[in-house]
């Protein structure tokens, strides 16, 4: 459970530097990001660490392994997500997504060789993703200001949560091990490599449209964390006043 304790340090610290900031002007309070000056700071030091450390080990990865094993890599960090995603599923209500993900779990550990294929989707078990942060929204727990936590990304108070609490009923994190650390890290690294090269080329376009890349990627995530709490379903329509 160390990455747990690190995470909560780590939330903890970027709340204590937020601050030693200047107040909030009124367009960052208007946008619901108090902390932008912090944010921004948090975002630069982010682009470092994705040039100098990430993107190189990504370049290796990529130069390394191949396409098959890319994806092999991909099933099988999925797979190990499902108990989770599961638990999501069942906490939100959602019956039928929480029994595709535990099929999906069961054929994909069997048939599938532990994970590394996926023949679940071709027998019509498509997977998802779901998440505490999405369960925390499900249950009505507001979003709260926009953070940028490092490492992690564009965030808000209630997905940071979100990441301690699906770090709990994760049941990999209960099995112990003298490795586990080991485990734990080369699991984080693997995962932040394969969704580097799941969303290099969106990350990039945004970079490049955009007057203003840090207001760009805080709205985009808002427009896909929303998506994604709906899990695509249509938004509700709005509420109008009867003339």
């Amino acid at each position: 459970m160390r990455g747990l304790k690190a995470l909560i340090l780590g939330v903890g610290g970027l709340a204590l530097a937020g601050c030693a900031y200047p107040p909030p002007t009124p367009e960052a309070l208007a946008a619901g990001d108090p902390y932008e000056a912090m944010n921004r700071d948090t975002l630069l030091l982010n682009g470092k660490l994705d040039r100098y450390v990430v993107g190189p080990t990504v370049g290796i990865y990529f130069l390394l392994v191949p396409d098959a094993g890319r994806r092999g890599v991909h099933n099988f960090l999925g797979n190990l997500a499902l108990p989770t995603i599961f638990a999501n599923d069942v906490l939100q209500g959602e019956v039928r997504r929480a029994g595709q993900s535990l099929e999906r779990l069961v054929v994909n550990s069997t048939l599938g060789l532990g994970g590394f294929l996926d023949p679940a989707s071709k027998m019509g078990l498509p997977g998802h993703g779901e998440d505490m942060g999405q369960t925390f929204a499900v249950w009505g727990a507001n979003e709260g200001p926009y953070l940028m936590l490092p490492f992690f990304g564009p965030s808000s108070p209630r997905d940071a949560a979100g990441l301690v609490g699906d770090a709990l009923i994760d049941p990999t994190n209960q099995i112990p091990f003298k490795q586990h650390i080991w485990w734990t890290a080369g699991r984080d690294y693997f995962t932040l490599l394969d969704l580097k090269g799941q969303t290099y080329q969106t990350v990039r376009g945004i970079q490049r449209s955009s007057v203003d890349y840090y207001a760009s990627l805080r709205s985009f995530w808002r427009q896909y964390r929303a998506e994604q709490i709906r899990n695509g379903r249509a938004p509700a329509p709005a509420n109008l006043p009867d003339f």
